[in-house]
Formats: C-alpha cells, structure tokens, sequence
C-alpha cells in the first residue's frame, strides 16, 4: 500500500484562498463577491490586492448571485464565496434560473460544509448541498479533500467554462496530495491498488479512507481507494474498472447518503454493472451542535465505521 503523508494539517478553505490570491494575480477577469464574510473564506489577500474587483454584497446572498450572473455578460469570470447553507439552500432559486438555466459561467465557493462546521450547529450544517447543486443540469460539482487539492481547482475553475460548485471546509485536515499534481474536474484519482473492496470517498473522508485501509491491510483485506472529488461530472470508467477487479464498493462522505456521492455511484453500478454497496454518510438526518470530531464519530463519518462497512460489503460478495 502506497503511504500518504500528511505534510502538516490546514483548513480547506484556506486552499481556496490561496488560489484567489494567485487567480488575482494571474487573471484579471476574475472577480470575487463576498456576503460579509470575508475572513472565514480566506479573501482577505484578494480584497487588499486588487480592491477594484473584490464586491462585499453584505449578507444579501440572493442578491449576490444575481450581481454574479450579471458579471459574465461583460466576460467576468466571478467568484461568489460565503457558508455552504448560504451558498445553496438560501439562493437556490436565484442559482436555478440566473446561473443555471441562463447557462452563466459563475463559480459558487461554498466554505463551512458538513457536520465538520462544528459548534454552529444544525442551520448551517448543511448536509443537502451535493444533491441539491448535482440535479441542476449543467452543474459541474467538486468537492476538495485538503488544503492543497481545494487550490487545485480553485484555479482550475477559472479555466473552466460554466457553472460550477466548490465545496469546501472550515476544519483543519490533513494536508496530503501533491502540490503539484494537476486538478482535472472529472477525472478520479486512484490513491490505493486493491483488490477486495473499492472505498470511493470525497472530500474529508478521503484521508480517513485511506486510514481504513491502511487498517484493513493488516487484516488481511486489500482495499482500492479512489478519491472523488468531481462529484459532478463522475467518472463511471474509474468506478467500473475498479469494481469489475473488487466486486464490491463502500462510498464515504460527508453529507446525507440521500442525494450524494453515494446515490451518483449507486445509479452508475445498477446501469452498468450491478454492485454490492454499503454508504457512509448521515442517515436522513440534520446535525447537532459539536466539535467536528465528536460529531464525524457520532454520526459514523470516520475510518472506522469505513472498515465496518468494508467487512460488511464483503460478507455480502
């Protein structure tokens, strides 16, 4: 098994921060428009540096979106950044009709997703996003696994033309993927070779994916392990490949197996090749008020419940 080493932990959204930085300097149609929450998505180099293109819209989301899809008619390419909840839940119409059908190259840069926001609690802890953002035609969704990769395609999707989705997180992670490797939306990233179980698993899970297979190795099960972070459009050709070898799949995320990562994978195996499937992810559920380590562990988001649905899946080969 390939050993990935966490090169010291940070915050996904900081990732993102990082890549609007550089996106200031390399792009100068890329603009950034923030509902008064500049410090929590990591804007704050992007607003010094190039004042002239950074719009604090205040906490009026609905009207950010709006100002965004407006932006692209002049060749803007804008950047909307605010929590998850906001960034979907509250603006869903205005992302439907001026984004989405209007087909508008606005790219939605939601921070704080999951139970990983931790001590808010259940209004922000939006566990519904990923669903609601996929069945949006045309929507490219992405969802980042640490520091380096949420850079990755924070620049990446300035390149990329159309609506788009950037998911991302408040808690400090491991940061383990290369800097250097080069983020291609809609293409999986195999991190693990294996040959008992296929673990799929998007953003924070994937580290602890790799954890339960580590664990697994030494009991003697060989897990292949495949980072999906373009959730929307999803590579079927490295789903199928993986599970023809293993015959069996576990999908790990942080989110309502209702709608997710899961459900994408789910709808591929039943088309084309029918699969033994367990889900980590929260059961039809809203979140609770927690640290974010107590709550991936009281709500089974951890690389122990991973190794429990791995051995799981098997038994049912």
């Amino acid at each position: 098994m390939k050993k990935y080493e966490n090169t010291g932990s940070k915050d996904t959204r900081s990732g993102f921060g990082a890549g609007m930085t550089e996106l200031g300097q390399k792009n100068e149609n890329v603009v950034a428009l923030c509902a008064d929450l500049i410090g929590s998505l990591k804007f704050d180099d992007f607003k010094k540096n190039h004042p002239e293109r950074f719009f604090q819209i205040g906490i009026a989301e609905a009207n950010m979106i709006g100002i965004a899809a407006g932006l692209t008619i002049g060749g803007k390419i804008p950047f909307t950044g605010t929590f998850a909840n906001f960034s979907t839940g509250r603006v869903y119409d205005q992302i439907r009709q001026s984004v989405a059908y209007s087909d508008k190259n606005v790219k939605i840069c939601a921070s704080h997703a999951g139970l990983t926001l931790g001590e808010d609690g259940a209004t922000h802890q939006i566990l519904e996003d990923i669903g609601l953002m996929k069945m949006l035609p045309g929507m490219t969704v992405i969802n980042t696994c640490d520091y380096n990769q949420t850079k990755a395609a924070t620049l990446a999707l300035a390149d990329h033309h159309g609506p788009a989705y950037l998911r991302f997180g408040r808690p400090v992670v491991p940061n383990f993927t290369p800097a250097d490797e080069p983020f291609v939306i809609g293409k999986a990233i195999l991190l693990n070779e294996g040959t008992d179980v296929t673990i799929i698993a998007t953003g924070h899970l994937v580290w602890e994916a790799l954890i339960a297979a580590e664990e697994l190795e030494k009991q003697g099960v060989s897990a292949e392990v495949i980072n999906i972070h373009t959730i929307k459009p999803l590579d079927e050709e490295a789903i199928l490949k993986s599970v023809a070898k293993t015959g069996c799949v576990v999908t790990a995320e942080e989110h309502n197996f209702l709608g997710g990562l899961g459900e994408s994978v789910a709808r591929t195996l039943s088309l084309n090749h029918p699969t033994p499937q367990e889900f980590v992810a929260t059961n039809d559920t809203f979140g609770e008020s927690g640290t974010p380590e107590q709550l991936m562990e009281k709500y089974g988001l951890n690389s122990a419940a991973i190794i429990a649905k791995s051995l799981k899946v098997i038994a049912r080969k």
